[in-house]
């Protein structure tokens, strides 16, 4: 991510963005990265997030910076009226709303999608919910750890020794947030030739059910839900964790061709003409005698340098590596996967176009920073802005806990 004072692919986009906590957030600061101007209104105690510490920068705990940057803050009442004013003002200016209150929430105020659409017809407004407005969950709150638990990943994570895992990254927040990117630039794209907006929305349970491949295809064509494999696949083999002289491995084989030329390298070649593995579905009926043969050879080396030999020779293995070496080794330094700039270190955008690069333009805002300045854009005089802040309206730089 460059910090060049470049135009990024959405520069010239406003974003309204209403959401807290993680999928909206991240969605957003996507949108930021690539140059939209996006203005976070937080709630008078601020987005919860901010208190997600230890590690705590200022006040701000990592959870927060991690997917807040190149953003504006202002804090802002909307269960006042007054609030609500500030944000149909600050619409009238947007090019997108996007907010994960609970349905119905904004039609309760006043402003529900009914009335964006007859006032500001451009408008994309995104929705992000646990469930939905609809159906037998309707309205019900939504988490990713949960959502995990009722869409099948759990039960099909881990092994028959640990029993079932929550995978250790908030996977189901996180694919939201880029479906809900990845809708509204859709929505965009189709505004450009009907020159309307429309209302869409991303529920986490939808993406939790979207996301649980191969294992959903699997039950669709076969009926049996997903048994607990560890680190195997359900139709590869090999495709698992291996121990070496000196750390694990993972190795994975996605055809035969590549377990045969997997073989001639680790000099087994007799493997890969060996009845019981020649095809995949030999592979996975005889996936223990195979493990057997593989860590035996495995055992042999060292993890980086056969890592280094397999991936040179076109195969798939790698260290299994722990997040401060994943930030440090020689690939990451290379690509410019991490960002800093004064006090903020980040990773940057895995977006990388060609002409209108990410940019790290500002780090993560305080609680409000920028209320004063967003409120002169959208026409508000000195006097305005200090009756806002003096009613309550507009959060000064103090949140209410």
């Amino acid at each position: 991510m460059t910090t060049e004072n470049t135009a990024g692919a959405m520069s010239g986009l406003r974003v309204i963005d209403l959401t807290r906590v993680l999928g909206g957030p991240f969605c957003t600061q996507i949108l930021a990265d690539h140059g939209a101007d996006v203005i976070k209104v937080e709630p008078p105690a601020g987005d919860e997030v901010r208190d997600w510490g230890p590690p705590f920068h200022d006040d701000d705990a990592a959870y927060f910076v991690g997917i807040n940057r190149n953003k504006r803050s202002i804090g802002l009442d909307l269960a006042s009226e007054g609030g609500r004013a500030v944000l149909m003002k600050m619409l009238e200016g947007a090019d997108v709303l996007i907010e994960n209150f609970k349905p119905g929430t904004l039609n309760r105020w006043g402003i529900g999608n009914d009335v964006l659409r007859a006032k500001f017809p451009k408008l994309v407004h995104c929705r992000i919910s646990g469930f939905g407005g609809d159906g037998p969950r309707g309205g019900n709150p939504g988490y990713d750890a949960i959502i995990q638990a009722m869409t099948g990943m759990i039960a099909a994570t881990g092994s028959p020794q640990s029993g079932p895992m929550r995978i250790g990254v908030p996977l189901v927040d996180i694919s939201t947030g880029l479906y809900a990117a990845i809708g509204i630039l859709m929505a965009l794209s189709e505004r450009q030739k009907s020159g309307v907006g429309q209302f869409l929305e991303t529920t986490l349970y939808e993406t939790g059910l979207a996301i649980m491949h191969p294992h959903a295809a699997n039950y669709f064509m076969h009926g049996k839900p997903p048994q607990l494999t560890g680190n195997e696949h359900p139709n590869l083999v090999p495709y698992a964790i291996f121990p070496t002289r000196t750390a694990d491995i993972f190795i994975g084989v996605g055809n035969d061709g590549t377990f045969r030329k997997l073989c001639k390298e680790i000099g087994k070649p007799e493997l890969g003409s060996d009845v019981r593995f020649a095809r995949n579905k030999d592979r996975i009926a005889n996936r223990e005698a195979l493990r057997a043969e593989l860590a035996a050879v495995f055992s042999q080396h060292d993890a980086e340098p056969l890592c280094d030999r397999l991936l040179a020779a076109g195969l798939p293995a790698g260290p299994v590596q722990a997040i401060d070496t994943a930030l440090t080794n020689a690939h990451t330094v290379h690509r410019g996967d991490v960002i800093e700039k004064d006090w903020y270190k980040g990773v940057a955008s895995p977006i990388r176009l060609e002409r209108t690069k990410a940019r790290l333009r500002n780090a993560p805002p305080k609680f409000s920073e920028h209320a004063a300045e967003v409120l002169t854009e959208f026409g508000y005089s000195r006097g305005e802005i200090e009756a806002l802040v003096a009613s309550g309206v507009v959060c000064g730089p103090e949140r209410k806990r």
